[in-house]
């Protein structure tokens, strides 16, 4: 009789110690940073990244109601910053929360407008962040930060781990190497590898910003193909502009190796590490066709 009274009550017990709150919300602005915290967050979190098509070009998004509404839902907003998605900053401006975090990359590195935004390129900066949202995670949900610590762990010593050995493998191998690239999303990772960066940066800045690039440049770019002084040509296939093209043909009419990146995910529905881990041999590849090491 005693143990069939206490069986009801044990399994209440059971339920009431199962039962989770309701997950974190979270917004990221780009999903680069949306698959990066959908990783750190787990179960514990639902993650929506309002820009994932690789044909869109988030300097000029254009957000939709929808994307309002999402931000407005917001219990953590990751943005980019740094003059790359003003767009999404505004979203949150128009719906503010006293209980919202909001995760600036540009803030956390101390970087503003005219700086590289492109960091999710930066092996150190990405790491920066990993540790800035699983903080943010934590202060949301303070009972689950034994749970968000293991996936920072996870994601930092096992999901990146073929993205570091390429990485040091091109350090290695190809350190000093000259190369050539369309715009400055490449830049942080470039000197990350130890590559020798020919391109002027006054013209990589410029066609990442949509600027007019001076003539003095462009002719600089171009001899640099035409003579061969580079090995590979890098550029971002989700901005290839006039004078990109120009050296796109260019490189192929001197059988310099093309190697193509971009700045979202690609394709949408990958992860981080292996939309990045992609690129690298594709790197790796061509760096070896051009030097044969």
């Amino acid at each position: 009789m005693t143990r069939r009274l206490l069986l009801p009550f044990a399994a209440a017990l059971v339920f009431a110690g199962s039962a989770r709150a309701a997950p974190v919300q979270v917004v990221a602005a780009e999903n680069m940073w949306g698959s990066i915290a959908t990783q750190l967050a787990g179960d514990r979190a639902q993650v929506t990244s309002i820009i994932t098509s690789p044909a869109t070009d988030p300097h000029a998004y254009e957000p939709r109601p929808s994307d309002a509404r999402l931000a407005a839902g917001a219990q953590l907003a990751i943005v980019n910053g740094i003059g790359y998605d003003t767009w999404a900053s505004k979203l949150l401006d128009a719906s503010p929360s006293s209980g919202r975090i909001v995760l600036d990359v540009g803030d956390l590195l101390g970087l503003s407008d005219g700086d590289n935004p492109h960091q999710w390129y930066d092996p150190t900066s990405v790491r920066r962040v990993v540790a800035a949202i699983t903080a943010d995670l934590t202060q949301l949900d303070p009972a689950d930060a034994a749970y968000f610590r293991s996936r920072r762990t996870q994601f930092l010593n096992h999901d990146l781990a073929t993205y570091d050995q390429l990485r040091a493998e091109i350090r290695r191998r190809f350190a000093g190497v000259p190369v050539g690239y369309s715009e400055s999303i490449f830049a942080p990772l470039g000197q990350s590898l130890g590559l020798d960066l020919a391109t002027p940066a006054s013209f990589a800045k410029a066609i990442a910003e949509g600027t007019d690039v001076s003539a003095g440049d462009e002719a600089a770019v171009e001899a640099q193909a035409r003579k061969r002084k580079i090995a590979v040509w890098v550029y971002n296939s989700q901005n290839a502009t006039p004078d990109v093209a120009t050296i796109n043909a260019i490189a192929r009419a001197h059988r310099i190796p093309i190697v193509t990146v971009t700045e979202t995910l690609s394709p949408a529905t990958v992860t981080f590490e292996s939309w990045q881990v992609a690129q690298l041999r594709r790197l790796i590849a061509a760096l070896h066709q051009a030097t044969g090491r």
